[in-house]
């Protein structure tokens, strides 16, 4: 844990609202806090470092922040406290899917008292099954002696019959063709199931906390108030559903039910529905997926498993320690809530974004808060494999005096959606409510700047442009992605000119509608990045913060989908690429992603046609370089990382003119196709050489509603903005391109 870290309960805030701040506090030491306004949020020397301004803005302590533990690991509660009063003789049953090993227990099940009431089923180390009864005379425990298979569906079913005085546990894999493995012996005292002060709870060893949390599938969980024999489980299950309450039923929990929330529906007769902590993956294949249909909507009955993980996390839930106001007429811009205690640091951004209803400006930056957050705390593999690259980063770190905590060694915080679970699987649900590291001023991803820079990624990227507008003196507004989603084009309408930053990637239905109105209604859009547009994303219905992203069918992705989970589990819809929901992003901005390389930029040749022709001469005014880009604190080159280039197959307009084109990408990047584009190691779709897609266009086309977009098809062309002091030919550019939008 850092011994000092934060989070604000959201990443923007209106004037006249208040925002809060929930900070750890493990020096001892007081914390104190302060309000800047982000001037430069990238640490490299030769741009002069990180640079911010105070601000006259009151920070209320509201609690002294204390030592906080990260609660991760999902889990369930269900039923509740005494639901085993006068039981003696007892079934459970649950289908469970394993997906991890571990040198601990993994509960599966519990519903066990501190003094030795009711039951649990566990997974041991050597993966065998346990079953622990209270009686009498203490815990007694039925084990297994064969391992459970990993990644297989295995029936479950524990029993206690006072009659036999047994305890029988039997683990029967769903694939008929493996042995069923029986485990029985006999009670040295009468069963005590009572635990009045638990409820049950799945995949935690605590209905409070996530202990020894179970890392797997868990589906069909029964609980009956007798001895029930195996075969008929089955129909019990059958009859529970169809509302035939089985004699003794206690609870009978249907995952498949309510899969947008996190409520677990019982269907017996006490209606002893529970609750999900902590978010774990639903609208997931159960044992009886048959691969007929692929959406969980259409056979919910296939989908009725929980993925849980033990380092999931929706929330830290750490306590409001600190709170901000935002007065009235306060600039909308880029802040950040410094704390100091002792020798420790932490620096927490947030945007202030103009009131609902009003624009101060005529040009708006559309801050990408989500694309942030679902990038938060990205664990790179170059950090977890290749210590050169490691030690290279700590060196860079303390010579810059840059942020100084990576999330490839503080993973305590949660992931990212291109990082995996520990079981391997990958994350497909973030949240904001945490602290994340990469969402730091002064920090940057690469190191190498001789060949990378300042290697800065996301939101310090995105402060070259900032610090660019301010100097050429353009007034903007800041908008983030949030107010995008639940505003819409009314938010849009009231601006001449809406700017991206280096890569808006990740985007909501609603927020694609909106861009696509404004443009085709007048407005005039600046994509200043690469990579943008590109996958769909769903927001939690009912919880702000937690965004989701399946990784289905094409794309460059960290990791893959699995079969039949393609739906997003918060809105029910396809995931995957936009590309795939027949919505490129040729057809909002021109252009779409291509290829991918290296951190390492070129340069853009001016194509000669676009000097004269009638919509694009002015763009190129006081430019008379052929080539432009060549230099720059991302990568070196405007041109760079991820490219976006014209395809009139997949939505360019007719009209779109190039004005230049990138060129000399360097081989040893090395660069590759995205896997749509491609065919086979040697054909692509479109029909070019590899080579040939891999390019940035920039471009420029007006719409019939007398709209207009300019788009640049790199990542790292904001990094050249402040090149040579801002005076340079892709900053002339850019400055062409706002003074006329913005008229």
């Amino acid at each position: 844990m850092l011994p000092l870290a934060g989070y604000a309960e959201r990443l923007s805030v209106r004037p006249g609202a208040m925002l809060r701040f929930h900070v750890a506090n493990a020096t001892g030491a007081r914390v104190s806090a302060r309000v800047v306004r982000v001037v430069c949020a990238d640490p490299n020397p030769l741009i002069g470092g990180v640079a911010t301004e105070p601000v006259p803005l009151e920070v209320t302590t509201l609690v002294a922040p204390k030592p906080e533990a990260v609660p991760a690991g999902s889990y369930g509660i269900v039923g509740t406290g005494g639901m085993l009063r006068g039981v003696t003789d007892c079934t459970f049953t649950v289908r469970i899917f394993p997906t991890l090993a571990l040198a601990r227990r993994q509960v599966i099940v519990s519903c066990h008292d501190d003094d030795g009431r009711g039951f649990a089923l566990e997974l041991t180390p050597a993966r065998t099954l346990r079953g622990r009864f209270g009686t009498a005379s203490g815990d007694v425990a039925v084990e297994t002696g064969t391992p459970v298979p990993l990644h297989a569906w295995t029936t479950v079913t524990v029993t206690v019959d006072t009659a036999a005085r047994t305890l029988s546990l039997t683990a029967a894999p769903v694939a008929r063709h493996a042995d069923v493995t029986v485990a029985t012996m006999s009670l040295p005292a009468a069963p005590v199931l009572d635990a009045p002060s638990r409820r049950m709870s799945l995949a935690s060893g605590s209905d409070r906390a996530p202990v020894d949390t179970f890392n797997g599938r868990l589906e069909r969980p029964m609980l009956f108030a007798r001895a029930i024999a195996g075969g008929a489980i089955a129909r019990a299950w059958a009859d529970a559903l169809a509302g035939n309450m089985p004699d003794g039923l206690i609870g009978a929990w249907d995952f498949s039910r309510d899969m947008h929330g996190q409520r677990i529906v019982d269907t017996g007769p006490g209606g002893r529905h529970g609750e999900l902590v902590n978010t774990p993956t639903r609208a997931v294949r159960g044992a009886d997926w048959t691969g007929h249909e692929h959406c969980f909507r259409h056979a919910p009955e296939q989908y009725g498993a929980i993925h849980f993980h033990d380092d999931d996390l929706d929330d830290c839930r750490w306590p409001a320690t600190h709170a901000i106001t935002i007065p009235e007429g306060f600039r909308s811009d880029a802040y950040a809530l410094i704390l100091e205690a002792g020798d420790a640091r932490e620096n927490i951004p947030f945007f202030v974004v103009p009131p609902q209803g009003t624009a101060r400006a005529r040009i708006a930056v559309l801050v990408s808060t989500y694309t942030y957050t679902v990038y938060g705390n990205h664990a790179r593999p170059e950090w977890l494999t290749d210590p050169a690259w490691r030690d290279a980063h700590v060196a860079q770190t303390k010579a810059w005096n840059a942020y100084p905590y990576n999330p490839g060694a503080h993973r305590d915080y949660g992931l990212s959606t291109y990082n995996y679970h520990s079981d391997g699987s990958g994350i497909a649900i973030v949240t904001w409510r945490r602290p994340m590291l990469n969402l730091r001023v002064g920090y940057f991803t690469y190191p190498y700047p001789e060949i990378r820079g300042s290697g800065l990624r996301h939101y310090p990227a995105d402060s070259h442009l900032l610090m660019w507008l301010a100097r050429k003196g353009h007034d903007v507004d800041l908008i983030t992605d949030d107010e995008l989603h639940h505003e819409g084009a009314a938010l849009l309408a009231r601006y001449k000119t809406v700017v991206t930053g280096s890569h808006p990637e990740y985007h909501t239905q609603p927020m694609l509608d909106a861009l696509q109105t404004y443009r085709d209604n007048g407005g005039r859009l600046v994509y200043l990045g690469g990579n943008g547009f590109y996958w769909k994303i769903a927001l939690d219905p009912s919880r702000e913060g937690l965004i989701e992203v399946r990784r289905a069918e094409g794309g460059i992705r960290a990791w893959a989908a699995e079969p039949g989970e393609y739906y997003h589990q918060f809105d029910g819809e396809y995931g995957g690429l936009w590309r795939r929901n027949a919505r490129p992003p040729q057809k909002l901005v021109g252009v779409g992603f291509t290829a991918q390389g290296n951190f390492v930029g070129s340069y853009y040749r001016v194509r000669p046609e676009a000097r004269t022709h009638p919509k694009t001469a002015w763009i190129l005014d006081g430019v008379t370089a052929d080539t432009v880009g060549g230099e720059g604190f991302s990568g070196h080159g405007a041109a760079g990382f991820e490219l976006d280039r014209v395809d009139t197959r997949l939505g360019s307009p007719e009209n779109a003119v190039v004005i230049a084109a990138s060129e000399d990408h360097p081989p040893d990047a090395p660069w590759v196709l995205v896997p749509e584009e491609q065919l086979t190691h040697i054909t692509t779709i479109p029909g070019e050489t590899h080579k040939q897609l891999i390019r940035a266009d920039m471009t420029y086309f007006d719409c019939p509603g007398g709209g207009e977009v300019f788009a640049v098809g790199s990542i790292t062309f904001c990094g050249s903005l402040p090149s040579n002091d801002f005076d340079n030919d892709v900053s002339r550019i850019l400055d062409n391109v706002l003074k006329r939008f913005s008229r």
